[in-house]
């Protein structure tokens, strides 16, 4: 098989961040067609299967050089492992004939033509699979969560950052949707027709978190993780597309990434150093993708609905409209995240908002804005509450505070380009300080 043979060795890092970026394209499509063969209640000898795919890439690829077609290789190391499973089971005894014929038929390039279907499906497997994950026995926090990890190929610590909660706690809540599902006999099956309309807000929640690991990683070395937006627009564009997900809510979660993935050029400069909004080069914001958002939030606008996404993506289009910093509608933004709130009271909305506050009515309400969110709050081990409380402090040369909020941020950020950019803000007001003392 040519596709599997391999190239040249590779430093074991570069083959690390090539079966990274390959298991988050290919572990969901690997996942699904497993599942289908295995059924639900064997999901977990799914995600080991594709796993351990990954582990024997990491352990081989730096050794015997990567394979001409990676995802082939990772395809027909499933098939291998999948059939070495069934054969030691004697639950599947009875069904091995069939279930080995049908594996041997199996592809081992993933880029397959896809079967027909009726004009009330979903055609793209992976946007399938998300309403599948989606099913409304599931809490809706269930529901995502499950997606994301299923189908994204999210961590469950990076699950976590999106929650603003720890690892464990995701851990037991995949664990407990996985018994949910054995117990209840809850079906995995790709839904069409009335039943996609049920499970529509689950897969914009999956979307969206899955836009914004791209737009600000959790961990890492690098801000941005360019492939997840771009998957996220995609499955988005399709979604509005579609029946079922053409909807105003649909039409605003697009419009929010596409107005947020038009800022993603001038978001670092040439070092991958993080640049601040005002320090940006608005220059090369991509107008065409600014274009396709103000579209969508237009064909968002149809009917009474206004969902979360309707706000965010007005609050962007504040920013994508203004020519630079200084002329940005402020007060209208602060407007949209008040009413933003009413929806959503989450404790990083109001922070956010408390950056509003501090561009319309200065930095010493920002602070008192912050002091308005809940003591005790899921933002107490949230790093940017104390970025932001560093600013604020800095900008009314309050800099023995400053220093202290930004040591702190510092201490509970992971992302390197994250730890560069407060690294330096903390420099700054250090030697400001000095100043002042001096």
């Amino acid at each position: 098989m040519s596709e599997i043979s391999g190239n040249a060795s590779l430093p074991t890092e570069d083959v690390s961040r090539l079966a990274d970026h390959l298991f988050r394209h290919e572990a969901g499509k690997l996942i699904s067609v497993l599942t289908g063969i295995f059924g639900i209640n064997r999901l977990q000898l799914a995600e080991d299967v594709v796993q351990e795919s990954l582990i024997r890439a990491l352990r081989t690829w730096p050794y015997a050089g990567i394979p001409k077609n990676p995802a082939a290789w990772l395809t027909q190391t499933a098939k291998n492992l999948a059939l070495d499973r069934i054969r030691r089971e004697n639950l599947f005894h009875d069904k091995e004939p069939q279930i080995i014929a049908f594996m041997e038929q199996w592809p081992s390039d993933s880029a397959t033509g896809e079967s027909p279907m009726f004009e009330s499906e979903i055609r793209d497997n992976r946007l399938r699979l998300m309403f599948a994950c989606c099913h409304p026995a599931l809490s809706p926090e269930d529901q995502t969560v499950l997606a994301l990890k299923i189908l994204c190929a999210f961590s469950p610590a990076e699950i976590a950052k999106a929650f603003l909660t720890t690892e464990a706690a995701i851990a037991k809540r995949l664990t407990r949707a996985k018994q949910k599902i054995r117990d209840e006999h809850i079906p995995f099956e790709i839904p069409a027709g009335e039943e996609l309309s049920r499970r529509l807000d689950g897969v914009l929640q999956t979307l969206y978190l899955l836009f914004n690991e791209g737009y600000k990683a959790s961990s890492g070395d690098h801000l941005i993780r360019e492939e997840l937006c771009q998957e996220a627009i995609r499955l988005g564009s399709l979604l509005a597309e579609h029946p079922a997900g053409n909807q105003p809510r649909t039409h605003a979660l697009v419009a929010l990434v596409l107005l947020n993935a038009a800022r993603l050029p001038a978001r670092t400069d040439s070092e991958g150093n993080i640049l601040r909004l005002k320090e940006q080069d608005r220059s090369v914001w991509n107008r065409v993708l600014i274009a396709r958002g103000m579209q969508h939030l237009s064909m968002s606008a149809a009917g009474d609905e206004l969902s979360a996404y309707h706000l965010q993506a007005g609050i962007a289009a504040c920013h994508c409209a203004a020519s630079d910093y200084e002329s940005t509608d402020w007060p209208q933004i602060l407007s949209l995240y008040d009413r933003l709130l009413e929806l959503d009271d989450s404790p990083v909305i109001a922070l956010n908002r408390a950056v509003a506050v501090a561009n319309v009515h200065g930095p010493q309400a920002g602070i008192e804005a912050v002091d308005t969110i809940e003591k005790g709050s899921q933002l107490n081990s949230y790093y940017l509450l104390y970025a932001v409380l560093g600013e604020f402090e800095k900008q009314l040369n309050n800099f023995p505070a400053a220093i202290d909020n930004f040591r702190k941020a510092l201490e509970l950020t992971e992302l390197t380009s994250e730890q560069l950019f407060l690294s330096k803000r903390l420099r700054d007001s250090e030697d400001r300080n000095l100043r002042i003392v001096a």
